[in-house]
C-alpha cells in the first residue's frame, strides 16, 4: 500500500496511532483525517486517521463501502491492496484531499448523508 501511503502520511498516521493509546486521562483523540482512499469505479471512500503502531498495516477511520451506512472502524491496508471496483480498479488515493476538521466533523456528516462527505462548510 505503499504507493497510496506515503512516508509523510505514514508518520502522520502511525503518531496519531500513538498518541490513541496514550493512557493518561484526557489523552483524547480527534484528530483530522491524513488520507483519503477510494474506488474510482465503486462507491467505497475510507478516511483514515491513524496506524495501529503495534500493526503498521492496521489503519483507523471512517470507513464507509457505499452501501448507506458509513462507520468507524479498523481497515487492513493488505486486504484494500486486493479490492477491485465494478470494472477491476484499484483503490486510488484523492491526492487534493486535505481535512479541514477533525474525523468526528466527517462522521456527523456522513450519518446525515448515509455516506462519506469530504466538502463540509468551514
Amino acid at each position: 500500500m505503499t504507493h497510496l501511503i506515503d512516508l509523510d502520511a505514514r508518520i502522520a498516521l502511525l503518531a496519531n496511532g500513538l498518541h490513541r493509546k496514550d493512557p493518561r486521562p484526557g489523552a483524547g483523540l480527534d484528530p483530522h483525517p491524513v488520507v483519503k482512499l477510494f474506488t474510482p469505479d465503486a462507491g467505497a471512500t475510507w478516511l483514515l486517521t491513524e496506524l495501529d503502531p503495534d500493526q503498521p498495516t492496521l489503519a483507523f477511520g471512517l470507513c464507509d463501502l457505499g452501501l448507506g451506512s458509513p462507520e468507524l472502524g479498523y481497515v487492513c491496508l493488505t486486504e484494500l491492496r486486493q479490492v477491485r471496483g465494478k470494472l477491476g480498479l484499484p483503490i486510488e488515493r484523492d491526492l487534493h484531499f486535505k481535512a479541514n476538521h477533525p474525523l468526528s466533523a466527517y462522521v456527523t456528516a456522513a450519518q446525515s448523508a448515509g455516506r462519506i462527505v469530504t466538502d463540509l462548510a468551514s
